[in-house]
């Protein structure tokens, strides 16, 4: 009776382990693919399984913090050309008011000097900046140069201003700047004559970049 029960152990076991074996059929023959059975850890199982719900949340917070970081970064960049950009036409319009006070004296008329801090700056320019917008006016064009007719001031009206630190006027940041002669007061003959020697552009308020 001992020797028949473990004949009998011994059989279900041995259908047991059939059990977990599936005979698949192809055309090239007959494949035996062994189940592992629940207590078996199979890498491939693992990598098949995919993310979890934890990880998925991890890379999408990761994610998220590189785009935000790389949209802040785009946005200072943008905003660093637009300064580069508007500093250019600020030097060119300085140049052409110097170059129209070099005309005046050469003419010897350098008592109409003083037009030059009243006039639009821009008139010394042949060809103005593609964003210059004549007079201005509200609202604004953001990005654009306008001439103040009331207070004879040239006009920058700021697009990106995120790092800039400027007053606000209509709502948005511009930058203003006038025409200015520079006096220079010279001994002659025991009296003091004023002579202009240079043109500058002053910014009326004033403003940084961080």
């Amino acid at each position: 009776m001992r020797h028949e029960s473990r004949v009998a152990g011994q059989g279900s076991r041995v259908a047991s382990h059939e059990s977990r074996v599936t005979n698949r059929r192809s055309n090239t023959g007959s494949t035996l693919v062994l189940d592992p059975g629940p207590g078996t850890r199979d890498p491939r199982l693992r990598e098949a399984r995919g993310f979890t719900l934890f990880e998925l949340v991890v890379v999408i917070i990761i994610a998220s913090l590189v785009g935000t970081v790389f949209l802040n970064r785009l946005r200072f960049y943008q905003e660093m050309v637009e300064k580069a950009s508007m500093e250019y036409t600020l030097r060119i319009v300085k140049t052409g008011l110097q170059i129209r006070l070099a005309e005046l004296i050469i003419a010897n008329r350098q008592a109409d000097a003083n037009q030059l801090e009243t006039e639009n700056p821009m008139s010394a320019l042949e060809v103005k900046p593609e964003n210059y917008a004549g007079d201005y006016r509200e609202p604004p064009a953001r990005g654009n140069w306008y001439f103040d007719v009331g207070l004879r001031q040239l006009v920058y009206v700021v697009n990106n201003g995120d790092y800039l630190e400027a007053r606000e006027i209509s709502g948005v940041k511009q930058l203003r700047f006038e025409a200015k002669l520079v006096i220079d007061r010279i001994q002659f003959g025991g009296s003091t004559i004023n002579s202009v020697s240079g043109v500058v552009l002053f910014p009326v308020h004033p403003y940084r970049w961080s």
